[in-house]
């Protein structure tokens, strides 16, 4: 936890003494293996919540039409063995810090069911500020309420979205919680109605959008976290009834449509050969029954779901896009995960990462531009602060560990 505050004081001391001001800047090149790969590329993650393994065309899904979503993967790479993290909390505080939950500080050196970033804790949004980078955070945060823990407090320039879920329970009539839509720190709207609840993804959609062409000039970096497919679900009228799979079909098929007015800005502003995009879910699906039933996804054939160490709950559906420096079509097996953006965001952009501190993510730069292997030599899956599992190739040992654990 020093180092992790020590390191976060040098960026402070750094963003004082050079001034560092938000201004255009071209894209520059170096030579990578005979291609030209931008020294300062954008960075886009859309970050489902709560997504199956089997929800999408590519990864399977038999009913869920995701043509959007099929079409990146047929120009980028499809990742079969990308991990994130059992549950909301933790997962996006190991995507923005590149550690394990475990070893993440919080307030009062505790450890919370959902992780609450520690406000010396160093984003990566933090790390790319340091090479001029916008930052915005729009959907879910999650990482925390407290002083010093909100986006804007962790190296967001701007946020759009919801403190943490968008509620817990299958219908938001069953429950008191209201979440609120906050621009930066100020209450926009509070979701009171399934009408409401489904404009969220045409929202943040938007909100992105606008971001990506008033910063087409500079580097950016997009964090878009989707509240959906959490429930209580939410689809906008143009989506509902659309789908062969009901529903939740509805609401994955309403995402592709969002995914897809990110890729068309994309090309519209010509930033599609600078600019990596990856789409991901921060954990497995919800399913509880009598309680969620058609409300949550499939993890297919995978074992498990959401808060558990099962294949299921914690290997993710990944795809990988950046126009002219990935393979098209490709199947990628090796083992990568999200507190990877981390160490491969920082070496992309030139930014230098933290060396003083002990991150857990891969720097994953040669494995999708050169096929190289993942420098992963082990994955460890956490739940809460149990340690559950290690796998180690091809090879998972599953640990006892107590029913109901402390």
């Amino acid at each position: 936890m020093k180092k992790r505050i020590y390191m976060r004081k040098r960026i402070l001391l750094y963003l004082l003494l050079t001034g560092i001001l938000f201004s255009s800047v071209g894209c520059k090149n170096e030579k990578v293996n005979n291609l030209e790969t931008p020294t300062e590329p954008n960075f886009i993650i859309f970050f489902t919540d709560d997504l199956g393994y089997n929800d999408i065309e590519s990864f399977g899904a038999p009913r869920i039409k995701t043509p959007n979503l099929n079409k990146m993967a047929a120009e980028g790479i499809k990742f079969t063995n990308f991990y994130a993290q059992p549950l909301c909390g933790p997962s996006r505080a190991a995507l923005l810090t590149g550690s394990y939950p475990i070893r993440i500080g919080e307030p009062q050196n505790t450890k919370t069911l959902h992780t609450k970033l520690h406000p010396n804790e160093i984003t990566i949004a933090e790390v790319l500020k340091t090479k001029d980078y916008k930052t915005a955070c729009i959907g879910k945060w999650h990482a925390g309420e407290g002083k010093g823990q909100m986006p804007n407090e962790q190296g967001f320039d701007y946020f759009f979205g919801t403190p943490k879920f968008n509620g817990h329970t299958k219908l938001i009539e069953q429950s008191d919680f209201r979440c609120q839509i906050l621009r930066n720190k100020d209450t926009v709207k509070t979701i009171n109605t399934f009408e409401e609840m489904g404009q969220l993804t045409r929202m943040y959609t938007k909100e992105a959008v606008t971001f990506i062409k008033q910063n087409k000039d500079n580097p950016f970096f997009l964090y878009l976290a989707h509240n959906m497919p959490h429930v209580p679900l939410g689809a906008s009228e143009n989506f509902r009834g659309k789908s062969e799979d009901g529903f939740y079909g509805d609401v994955i098929e309403e995402l592709d449509w969002s995914m897809g007015e990110i890729l068309k800005v994309l090309k519209q502003e010509n930033l599609d050969k600078n600019t990596l995009v990856i789409f991901t879910s921060d954990n497995g699906p919800w399913i509880e029954d009598g309680v969620i039933g058609n409300h949550g996804g499939s993890a297919f054939p995978l074992r498990g779901n959401k808060m558990q160490t099962w294949e299921g709950g914690i290997r993710v559906p990944t795809i990988m896009r950046w126009k002219g420096q990935l393979k098209e079509g490709d199947v990628n097996n090796e083992l990568l995960t999200t507190m990877d953006f981390f160490p491969t965001f920082s070496s992309l952009s030139g930014a230098e990462a933290p060396k003083d501190l002990t991150i857990d993510g891969k720097d994953f730069t040669g494995v999708i531009l050169q096929d190289k292997k993942s420098e992963h030599k082990l994955f460890y899956y956490y739940a809460y602060t149990h340690l559950q599992a290690v796998r180690d190739k091809e090879w998972k040992l599953v640990l006892p560990r107590p029913a109901k654990p402390e």
